[in-house]
Formats: structure tokens, sequence, C-alpha cells
């Protein structure tokens, strides 16, 4: 594995004990075992999320009346060079940061976060979901908590699938074999394909029994037969008509097709639920829609797990208190309130029995899909992956690229990106 400059054991340690670096400071324990001082928290969560968690940030002062906690909202699309700045440069890193799944080995890397092995801020570890729980985890060291999980789903229209007469579809063949009695007797395309954005592209890889890579014995594996397979799926399917796809803004595009029952299905997560119900086909009957697991191929099923974590900045001035805050925003009490507040996935175990949480909506949809999520590789350049995969894509599905031709790129930057990988 490739080390960054800041990864050495060395260096680690000297941001552990460099206190006055860390954006709390002032850590003080009281004889009673209380924590004090000041705790900066970067919540990267949405707009429609970050008044929830500001005011749970405030209840765990209320917990504990000699922390202030510091809230700064952070927008995603800047907080990932922004942390990397401010922990690189030892200036105005904060003491604990929400993490995208895929950013926690990088960060772990670079030794810009605190290991949490047998610290407080994993309490009752073995409760977390098998799949959020690797997502902290790096070269056998916990470097975060699991606080919110998803994946993608197959977001379906019930009435135009009623309506042509078919069954909500188990495989993409299945799809296929349905889009023109679909079209037929609807005039809806049977899935819009996002096309551009690598992160789907792995529903299909996982469907053909592949992965990115195999960790354990280092070697890149996308450019074997079943990645050449996903690649060939996805081009199927767009050039049979069975789906519908652009490079541009698929995001937007592709909820606009599917709110308007311009297609019946699409692949998509947890985060457009309630805009998927905004839409005509479904804002005035909401039970219009269904959730179920991303359809499987030849091989296998599966969906990319995905979610957000808790990890602490390893040269933080108020450690004990910070391993508190990530104990208590990562606990079952807070992911509870977030389930039944913003419908968030937990990445509990202990949650999910929770009767409040089963009844609810979200987790009514996408439990099946979180069942078959799919653990990513959980390395340092995990997010440097992505964007040969959409090259890929882009290729296959507009450039005039073969599968093979994709695939075979797409594991030769690989390589270039993982120089001790075969």
């Amino acid at each position: 594995m490739r080390r960054g400059i800041g990864a050495s054991a060395a260096l680690v340690a000297l941001a552990v004990a460099a206190t006055a670096c860390g954006g709390g400071g002032d850590e003080q324990d009281d004889a009673g075992g209380g924590i004090s001082g000041t705790v900066t928290y970067w919540d990267t969560s949405n707009d429609a999320e970050k008044g929830t968690y500001k005011k749970i940030a405030e209840d765990f002062e209320k917990k504990h009346p000699e922390v202030n906690v510091k809230y700064v909202h952070v927008n995603f699309g800047d907080a990932n060079q922004k942390f990397k700045n401010a922990a690189g440069g030892n200036s105005g890193a904060p003491d604990v940061m929400r993490t995208e799944v895929a950013w926690v080995a990088d960060f772990a890397h670079l030794g810009y976060l605190a290991p949490l092995d047998d610290t407080p801020a994993l309490e009752k570890e073995s409760d977390y979901l098998t799949t959020a729980a690797g997502s902290g985890r790096y070269e056998g060291k916990t470097y975060a908590a699991p606080q919110v999980t998803d994946t993608l789903g197959l977001f379906y229209n019930k009435r135009l699938l009623k309506e042509a007469g078919v069954e909500v579809p188990e495989t993409f063949a299945e799809l296929k074999k349905n889009a023109k009695k679909i079209k037929d007797e609807t005039g809806a395309t049977a899935l819009y394909l996002r096309g551009d954005d690598p992160y789907w592209y792995l529903p299909y890889l996982y469907a053909e029994g592949g992965d990115l890579l195999d960790t354990k014995a280092k070697k890149v594996t996308v450019d074997e037969k079943p990645g050449e397979r996903a690649f060939a799926t996805m081009k199927d399917l767009v050039d049979s008509g069975a789906a519908l796809t652009d490079s541009s803004d698929g995001q937007e595009n592709g909820l606009k097709a599917f709110q308007s029952g311009k297609v019946a299905m699409i692949i998509d997560g947890p985060w457009d639920i309630a805009g998927a119900q905004q839409g005509k086909e479904f804002k005035d009957d909401k039970d219009n829609l269904g959730v179920a697991a991303v359809p499987g191929g030849s091989q296998a099923q599966g969906s990319p797990q995905g979610g957000w974590n808790l990890g602490i900045y390893a040269g933080t001035g108020n450690m004990r208190a910070a391993q508190e805050f990530v104990k208590y925003m990562s606990s079952a009490e807070v992911q509870k309130r977030t389930t039944k507040e913003l419908s968030l996935l937990p990445t509990r175990t202990s949650v999910y029995e929770d009767e409040a949480v089963r009844k609810n909506e979200m987790v009514e949809f996408f439990k099946p899909a979180v069942d078959k999520a799919r653990q990513r590789p959980w390395i340092a350049e995990g997010n440097s992956l992505f964007e040969p995969i959409r090259v890929g894509v882009d290729g296959v599905l507009g450039g005039g690229r073969t599968p093979q031709e994709a695939a075979k790129k797409t594991g030769d930057e690989f390589r270039k990106l993982l120089k001790d990988y075969k």
C-alpha cells in the first residue's frame, strides 16, 4: 500500500500529541470523570438535515454542560479538500468530522484521523451492521464510527408496471424482456440508467459476480470478464431501448423522468424518496412508489454500500470530549431520532428492532436493499478509482468504445493509481 507524507506512525503520534493544533483545545477532566472544553464539529449533512443535526449537537451540551460544541456546516462538495487542507496544514481542522464512507481510508492513510479502537467512541461496536462497520476500518484499525448507511435500490412506478402486466424485475435480463411490453402498454421507457456517475456502475458489476479489486491479493479485477459484462449490460439496455440515459446531469434528469412517468423505473438512493414523491406520478398517491433491491445479473445481486461516518482529527486538543461526542452522535438513541425525523437509515442492528423504526417508510422501502449491500474496497485510493470508471461508462454509452476496451482501459488506469497491484 502506498504511503503519503503524513501517514507514518511518527507523524500520527506527533499529530495526536499536538493538542494545540486541534479545533477544540482546553480539555479538562474533573475528578468525577466529566468532560469539558470545546468540540468543533464539521457537519456535511444536506440542507434538509442540517437543522436536526445542529439540535442534536446542542442536546449533547445539555448532557455535558461543561462542553461547548461549535457546530459548523460544511458543504459536501467542499468538505473533503477543506479537511485535508486544514489537517495537512495543522490549522483549523475540526475535532470531529462527518465523513463520507469512502473518505475514511484516505484520511486515515494520511494520518489525519485518530484510531478509535478501545476508546469510548466505539460503544457497542458489535451492534453495527457488518457493512457499515467495515467502512470505518483501515489496515486493521477503526478510524470512524458509522452514523448513517445507505445503498441503491430500484424505484418503480406501481401503476405503470400493473398496467403493463409485469412484475418488479429481479434481474436486468427480466427488465429488458419486459421493456417492450411496458412501452407498448403505457408509453413509458422501462428504466432511466445513470450514465454520468460511476457509482451506478457497481450494481451491474456485482450482478456479474465481479468487483473492482481483490484487496487481499492486491489484484485489479475490474478488467476481468464480469467487468466487461457489466459494461455490456449497460450498453445493451440502452441500445435495445429498454433504458434512457445521458452523460450530463443524471441526478436531475433521471428524477424528473421518473416523477413524470416518462420512465417506469430508476436505480436511486434513499436521498431521493422525498423528491420522487413530489412528482405528478406520486404526489397525490404516495403508495404508487415502490422500492426493491437492485436487479441482479447472471451471477449475483447487490448494490454498493454508502453512508456517513464520524471521525476524530488526530491532532485534536480535546480527545476525550471528542470521543464522547462521537459515541453520542452514533448512538442508538440518536439513530432512532434521525430515522424518525429525517428517515435516515440506521447503522445499528438494534435500532432496526425498534417498532417505530420498523414502521418508518424509508426503512420499509430500503431495508431489503441494505441487506444486499456490498462493501466497497476501503483503501486510501478508493475515491480515485471512480474517474476511470466514469470514462469507461461514457465511452461505452456514447463514445464508441466496446465493453472489452472499456474494461481493459479501466484496469490499466487502476494499476497506474495502485502501484503495488497487479
